[in-house]
């Protein structure tokens, strides 16, 4: 059995997935693709994966509600420990909030993580338009800094309307990341919260690409140097979920370190037919084996707050 954990893993509950066809919402463009608790176990045995930690994808729960919000999180938490519960060591979970709902985002982060937990919150990149350096959700990472919590950034659609024959899940989400990562170093976020482990989504969006060009632009309008702004930058851990290219990822590599780059998958979002094609490249890569180590299971396990991963004795978590 492989030690392999994937940090990127959706899961589709069905009744989540009734209210996103009640409404008429894609993830991103991205019809919902089939999920089931069986279909995970198989692409998992293929894909050489032990633990997948699951998520809830774009577009969350928070439809316009507060309350239907806090409900349909409950729902989907609740359903995803049960998940843990009847396959120990097989999954784990980030526990979805209700954002831009603050106070209901707290009240979940507490208990999906005292009592049913969790591994850590997803969070999207942008909420409404607002990225999560905003003051608005200043009180959430304040109460996520206390617990040491690991955050997962998924993408979301951009605000403002779509390119003309560019779904937003080909390239809008990389931005969106990379917008999201530049609003919490800006904002000085990281450095109040020093007890937050971020998790970029596909391989950091734009970020390792353009750090220096980010970090340099940065200083027109703050007090700060270049190498204080890239030393923010490189403080974000980052999954490889379609960026395991041989041109991507030894700049990801470069940029983050090794100690800071997770395995992802991004099923079943990506398709089985995509997670393979990636798994084929990162495999081609031939990257040493203490490299990929870290890569597929050691780094996880640093920030992972629960032993997700009895089953497998190999991944014990620390």
């Amino acid at each position: 059995m492989s030690d392999r954990i994937d940090v990127h893993n959706h899961i589709i509950p069905p009744r989540y997935r009734a209210r996103l066809d009640e409404l008429g919402l894609t993830a991103g463009g991205l019809p919902s693709p089939d999920w089931s608790e069986d279909l995970a176990l198989a692409a998992m045995d293929r894909h050489q994966i032990a633990t997948a930690i699951v998520s809830v994808s774009t577009p969350g729960v928070h439809f316009g509600d507060d309350m239907r919000a806090r409900h349909l999180a409950r729902e989907v938490n609740e359903f995803a420990a049960e998940l843990t519960e009847r396959h120990p060591g097989r999954f784990g979970f980030f526990a979805t909030l209700t954002l831009p709902d603050v106070e209901g985002s707290i009240a979940e982060a507490a208990y999906a993580l005292d009592e049913l937990g969790a591994d850590g919150v997803i969070l999207l990149a942008n909420i409404g338009g607002t990225y999560l350096g905003d003051p608005a959700f200043e009180p959430l990472l304040t109460e996520l800094d206390r617990r040491g919590t690991t955050v997962f950034v998924h993408p979301s659609k951009l605000p403002g309307p779509s390119a003309e024959g560019i779904p937003p899940y080909i390239a809008d989400f990389l931005l969106d990341t990379t917008r999201t990562a530049v609003s919490l170093v800006r904002s000085g976020a990281l450095g109040r919260h020093p007890n937050l482990d971020f998790i970029l989504s596909h391989g950091g969006g734009f970020v390792p690409f353009a750090a220096y060009r980010l970090a340099m632009t940065s200083t027109f309008d703050a007090d700060r140097t270049v190498d204080e702004f890239l030393g923010d930058f490189r403080r974000f851990h980052v999954d490889i979920a379609q960026a395991s290219s041989p041109t991507a990822l030894p700049t990801v590599l470069e940029f983050f370190g090794s100690d800071h780059v997770l395995f992802g998958s991004d099923w079943p979002h990506a398709s089985d037919k995509g997670v393979a094609y990636f798994r084929t490249l990162y495999d081609e890569l031939g990257l040493d084996s203490a490299l990929r180590a870290g890569i597929d299971h050691k780094n996880a396990s640093r920030l992972l707050r629960r032993n997700a991963t009895t089953a497998h004795p190999a991944t014990a978590l620390s």
